[in-house]
Formats: C-alpha cells, sequence, structure tokens
C-alpha cells in the first residue's frame, strides 16, 4: 500500500494533470470504474491505483486526491496509454477550436452513435484528455480515431471527400444536401463558429433552421450526423 504523497510514482502521475506532460508522456489519467473498464477492454491501461485494494495499487485516501482531479475522489483510478492513431477510412467531423470540455466529450460520443470513427481537431481545441472531457465522453474516447491537425493543411490535402462547414448566414438546410460520397463535416468554435479560411475550403455550407438564435455545438453536431449518415445510407 502507498500511504505517502511524495512517493515516487505518485509524484510522476500526479504531473499528468498536466497538459504539458500527458502531450510529453503519451500517458492521462481517469477516474471512476466505468472509464477504467472501458479503457481495460482496448487493452490501454498502464496501472491501476484503488483505495479498497481490490485491483492495482492500494493507496491511501491521501495519496488518491493527490492524484484526482474529482473533488471527492472515485475508488479507482487508472494511468492510461493514448490511442494509437489509425489510418482514416471513414467520414470525419472536424472541430474548428472548440473550448467547452463539456461539448467535445458529448460530441465524441455522438460520433460513435452515427459511426463516426475519426475526429480531427485544431491543435488549439480543448484538451481531449482532460478530466472533464473524459468524464463526457463516457468512455467513447478509447473508440474514436483522435487527431490533432494544422485544419488548413489537413483539409486542402484531404482527396475525395465532400467538405461540409457549418454557416448560419450562408448554410442550407441539411436535407437540401445530397451525400454521394465521404464526408468531412467542420464545426466551429462556440463563439465565432467556423473560421472564414475554413469556410473558404468547403464544397458546401449548412445551417440548422432554428427559432432561437443558436444552438450548442454537441447538439448540432447530433442533429448533423443524424440527418448526413442517414442521407448516405439513402434512407
Amino acid at each position: 500500500m502507498i500511504e505517502s504523497v511524495q512517493n515516487e510514482r505518485i509524484i510522476k502521475y500526479s504531473k499528468l494533470k498536466n497538459k504539458k506532460y500527458r502531450e510529453e508522456t503519451g500517458l492521462f489519467i481517469i477516474e471512476t470504474p466505468h472509464l477504467v473498464e472501458e479503457a481495460q477492454k482496448e487493452d490501454l491501461i498502464v496501472e491501476i491505483f484503488t483505495l479498497d485494494g481490490s485491483e492495482g495499487t492500494q493507496v491511501s485516501l491521501d495519496v488518491m486526491k493527490k492524484m484526482s482531479s474529482l473533488d471527492n475522489p472515485s475508488n479507482i483510478l487508472a494511468i492510461c496509454k493514448k490511442r494509437e492513431e489509425k489510418e482514416i477510412t471513414g467520414n470525419i467531423l472536424i472541430l474548428d477550436d472548440l473550448q467547452d470540455p463539456g461539448n467535445l466529450g458529448t460530441i465524441i460520443r455522438t460520433c460513435a452513435s452515427f459511426g463516426i470513427d475519426t475526429i480531427v481537431a485544431s491543435k488549439s481545441t480543448v484538451d481531449v484528455y482532460n478530466m472533464k472531457t473524459l468524464r463526457a465522453s463516457e468512455g467513447y474516447i478509447f473508440k474514436i480515431n483522435y487527431l490533432e491537425r494544422d485544419l488548413n493543411e489537413f483539409i486542402s490535402n484531404l482527396n475525395d471527400y465532400l467538405i461540409i462547414s457549418t454557416d448560419v448566414v450562408n448554410g442550407v438546410s441539411p436535407c437540401e444536401i445530397k451525400i454521394d460520397k465521404k464526408f468531412a463535416l467542420i464545426l466551429g468554435n462556440e463563439g465565432r463558429g467556423v473560421s472564414p479560411e475554413l469556410n473558404d475550403l468547403a464544397d458546401i455550407k449548412t445551417r440548422i433552421n432554428i427559432k432561437t438564435e443558436s444552438l450548442n455545438v454537441g447538439i448540432s453536431a447530433g442533429i448533423l450526423l443524424y440527418e448526413f449518415t442517414k442521407e448516405a445510407k439513402g434512407n
């Protein structure tokens, strides 16, 4: 049992609450039994810590608090390695500077629901491995091919795809868009939407006709992916 917060391993792993250290090591922290279970299915666990010694290494409550990002730590915490990038083969969701971790987690779940297996995010999008995003993803982060790229360069080199951007001013209804090949849907920042530079790279722009000023980007993702995947299947 590890009781000291000065333990070398605990000090090292506690640094993973910092994004820079996560990027340097390729590791991140997950908490709650559900997230640990989902990571185990993908063989991404490096080490497990528990308060009761039921699994992995037993630690004291003080040690768990040292590593945890929760006000009330879970009974279990694990160190994970990031999933290796995979070749892009299907439809893509592109995220332009999304800033809210809850929105990102919701979008990850939404992509998994509609069979979108790759998300490509700008390098200034909120960190996918922070605890708020991980919890909001409900474990689906372990099933998504999540990439960070320079979006101008990535989209410019994206061949054989229909590039669809969201534009609340000049967009057409999603039901007017015919999907006859793989698509890449661009969603923008919560405040400003898709940047003009990326909008210019799109083949077509879309908007959701609503009676309020705007929709949460996570809800927008669900509506648009439903429409486009339905259209792609010819339903």
